[in-house]
């Protein structure tokens, strides 16, 4: 028997004997059956109130299981559903009926486990949200910060989620790290500006931002704090760029002034930091403080005491300079401003009449202007000068041919025996030599609208001079063959007429004293215009002549053989 009919039974037994007991008390008392009848249909009506009662809280705790049951399941579903789980638990089938508490009980450990599952799935996102978003403060600022940034989304705690919302912290990591890296390049070439500037890099930064100032803790690398740096860099090679002008400018002033002066190399070396910079870029001036405002003006006061000597010295100057354009035009052959022109412009000076700095510009551009001009006579001038040699050449052989004695064995003979062969060669080119020169000399000419001057004596005259004598001596030596060629043809003829005997004549004429001339007769004379010879026909002029052509050929045969000999050394 079960505990239930066991305490029916209980409850039965104990209703009988209580009901038996009221009878014996009615039966004392003397209830009337109607009475009775009535107290135990009140009785009854209670019994049954208590049990409905009982009914309705048993039905009411029913449906408050049923109900709880399903707010368990809609909540584990709900849990699952926002972890991305699938659903543990499954409700209990008709066939394999339990009770309403025993399957609450089953489900609600699911649901304690998996409510703490959730808060710890929601504080991991919540860490990584609150990094993303501390992250984002110190990227985009923090004016950019809103609190729904770090808000939970309670239906989406899935792990694809997290992993989604882990790869975003991932990628603002790396945009913090490059733009950390942005703002520590910006800040290195802030501070290298600075430092050839003379300028205070930390204050500069510190006006940017607090935090680019401070040795330690983190830096801001907002968009705004970047954008500022780049301003600041830009606004400082400006800077660099218009005090580099100045620097550079002021470097050209002083070569210019210590070359007007002379300036003593112990001196230009207290400021080469300058002067090496003249042609440099904005990348090459890298010196710490070469543009600081210091610096700079330490230059200008150097360049302002130069110019100030240069006022007191500029007659000296001046003379120096006409020195150089002398020393140019003599160079280059050309005329130099006359004397007296100078000498009154110097009176000029020393009279403070005009400006010693126009006058010394003057000469400066007039000695450019002659640079120039040398620049472009140069290859004339070259050729000149070989044209000028070649006829030195040309005149020495002419000596050398003239010298009877220039075959006789003595020192030096060999050396110029080489020498006349090597001018007899050049003498050869002198012809195309001068064409090719007239006609650079001509081009040039035509180019420029001016003649070629040469010493104050036009290039193309001396040269038309030059061919016109080298074309009388060409006649004058074809002359003086054609003449030889008709004496040749006269002794020929005077050997045939008298013979080649000698005479006891020109014995007497060989015994003469050494006052005589051994070359033949003193009083011959010969017709410029290719006349015969005025010579008697004497038998003793006939045998003297016969003797000159003998003395003639051995004197050749002479230079024959020293010649091959000459060469076999």
């Amino acid at each position: 028997m079960s505990n239930g009919q066991s305490l029916f039974l209980q409850m039965e037994t104990a209703c009988g004997s209580l009901l038996h007991e009221l009878q014996i008390l009615w039966d004392e008392i003397g209830e009337s059956d109607a009475d009775r009848d009535r107290m135990l249909l009140e009785l009854e009506q209670e019994c049954l109130e208590i049990y409905r009662r009982k009914v309705e809280w048993a039905n009411t705790c029913r449906a408050q299981l049923k109900q709880s049951i399903a707010d368990a399941e809609a909540e584990l579903a709900a849990i699952c559903s926002a972890m991305g789980e699938r659903r543990l638990h499954t409700r209990q089938s008709d066939k394999n009926p339990g009770s309403l508490k025993a399957e609450l009980g089953a489900v609600l450990p699911q649901i304690e486990e998996l409510r703490k599952r959730k808060c710890d799935r929601k504080n991991q996102f919540t860490e990584v949200l609150k990094h993303i978003q501390s992250l984002k403060s110190e990227i985009y600022g923090s004016a950019e910060n809103t609190s729904s940034d770090t808000v939970v989304d309670e239906t989406d705690l899935s792990l694809r989620k997290l992993e989604e919302l882990h790869r975003q912290l991932q990628s603002i990591h790396k945009e913090k790290s490059k733009r950390l890296k942005q703002v520590l390049d910006s800040m290195n070439s802030l501070n290298s500006v600075c430092s050839v500037l003379g300028l205070d890099f930390m204050q500069i930064v510190s006006e940017v931002h607090p935090s680019l100032g401070e040795n330690e803790g983190s830096k801001d690398i907002s968009s705004d704090t970047i954008e500022q740096l780049e301003v600041s860099i830009q606004r400082l090679r400006e800077l660099k760029l218009q005090r580099m002008q100045r620097l550079q400018d002021l470097a050209a002033s002083l070569l210019e002034l210590w070359n007007l002066m002379d300036t003593p190399i112990e001196e230009q070396r207290i400021f080469q930091n300058a002067t090496c910079n003249l042609v440099a870029s904005e990348n090459e001036i890298t010196d710490p403080n070469m543009l600081s405002i210091e610096y700079i003006n330490y230059v200008e006061a150097e360049v302002s005491r130069l110019k100030e000597l240069k006022a007191s010295k500029i007659k000296e100057i001046v003379l120096k300079k006409k020195s150089e354009l002398e020393d140019i035009c003599k160079k280059t052959h050309l005329i130099p401003e006359s004397d007296s022109t100078m000498d009154i412009t110097i009176d000029a000076i020393e009279s403070r009449a005009v400006d010693p700095a126009c006058v010394l510009e003057k000469i400066e551009r007039e000695i450019a202007k002659v640079k120039e001009e040398a620049l472009s006579r140069k290859e004339i001038l070259e050729r000149v000068e070989k044209w000028i040699a070649a006829r030195e050449e040309e005149n020495w052989l002419e000596e050398y041919n003239r010298d009877e004695n220039r075959y006789n064995a003595g020192r030096g003979t060999h050396l110029n025996l080489k020498r006349a062969e090597k001018a007899r060669v050049l003498v050869s080119k002198l012809p195309a030599m001068v064409d090719a020169l007239a006609s650079k000399t001509s081009a040039w000419q035509n180019e420029r609208g001016v003649v070629f001057t040469y010493d104050e004596t036009c290039l193309l005259s001396m040269l038309e001079e030059y061919t016109a004598l080298r074309h009388e001596k060409e006649l004058e030596r074809k002359r003086q063959r054609e003449q030889k060629k008709l004496q040749g043809q006269l002794q020929a003829e005077q050997e045939v007429l008298y013979g080649s005997k000698s005479s006891p004549m020109k014995n007497q004429s060989i015994k003469k004293g050494p006052g005589s001339s051994s070359g033949g007769p003193s009083n011959r004379s010969l017709s410029f215009n290719g006349a015969m010879l005025q010579t008697p026909n004497t038998p003793h002029n006939v045998k003297k002549n016969e003797r000159v052509n003998r003395d003639n050929l051995r004197e050749e045969g002479k230079l024959n053989i020293f010649i091959s000999k000459f060469k076999n050394e």
